[in-house]
């Protein structure tokens, strides 16, 4: 079996990813805390080929658990989400939004890279998301880390092409679906923006902002688990996979006049 490396591997759209791929690969999956370590390790108890483990992206002493699991596959899925008006939110909040999703992740994926670039072959799948090709009130910590994230991806792909090396890069752009994430992030902005804020008189509005944007959601995950599998198994899988397919066909409306 090949070795799958997962971050972020405790719930959402990756988890359905996990139940599509459990019988054919072998599975270091990771997570931020210890119990939630304990609850993964209870759900995939079933299986020998599955192991579980916490890794903290943003804390270098963790990464030493990976470093002698020779990976062929890496899908960098550990994210957090931010929210709040770009003029007064904290900016400590923008910089942990960017440490996990863009400065460790890379940091884990260069470890990653550079062992499969010795053996000549590998797979990275990262995941972006649609957010990070167009601009999301109150939500510029996020996107600003998923454009980033996407930016250096496309960068990183020109590079491989000039190693002699037969080693895969894909990017996951998803849009809104029902997970949880996406409210749990729009939330966050009102831990500050209630008191004192510059919208104190917007934020009914915003609120309501809010439900039309958590409105479009999509209930079921299929499309883009499907598009994440197909990244998986394929031998000569695609750079980008996007879906729902109609967000991301008004993200690519919305680029061309903005």
């Amino acid at each position: 079996m090949k070795k799958v490396l997962i971050t972020g591997a405790r719930s959402g759209i990756i988890s359905k990813v996990i139940d599509n791929i459990i019988n054919d690969y072998e599975l270091y999956l990771t997570v931020h805390t210890d119990s939630q370590v304990r609850a993964m390790k209870d759900k995939y108890k079933n299986y020998k080929n599955v192991t579980c483990m916490k890794l903290d992206i943003t804390n270098e002493y963790d990464y030493r658990k990976i470093e002698n699991i020779d990976i062929d596959i890496y899908i960098a899925n550990a994210a957090i989400a931010e929210s709040g008006s770009m003029i007064e939110m904290p900016v400590d909040r923008i910089r942990d939004n960017f440490e996990t999703n863009v400065f460790s992740n890379f940091k884990v994926l260069q470890r990653v890279l550079q062992k499969m670039i010795k053996k000549g072959r590998g797979k990275v799948i990262i995941m972006g998301s649609l957010a990070g090709k167009i601009p999301m009130p109150f939500l510029g910590a996020y996107s600003g880390s998923k454009a980033s994230l996407i930016k250096m991806t496309e960068a990183l792909r020109f590079e491989l092409l000039l190693l002699d090396s037969d080693i895969k890069v894909s990017l996951i752009l998803p849009g809104l679906y029902d997970t949880g994430f996406n409210k749990l992030a729009m939330d966050k902005k009102y831990d500050f923006m209630d008191v004192n804020s510059f919208f104190e008189y917007q934020l009914d509005f915003i609120h309501s902002y809010d439900k039309f944007v958590l409105f479009f959601e999509q209930r079921a995950l299929t499309s883009i688990v499907n598009k994440i599998c197909q990244a998986i198994y394929s031998d000569n899988p695609k750079f980008i996979y996007s879906a729902p397919f109609s967000q991301n066909m008004f993200t690519k409306i919305i680029s061309l006049f903005w």
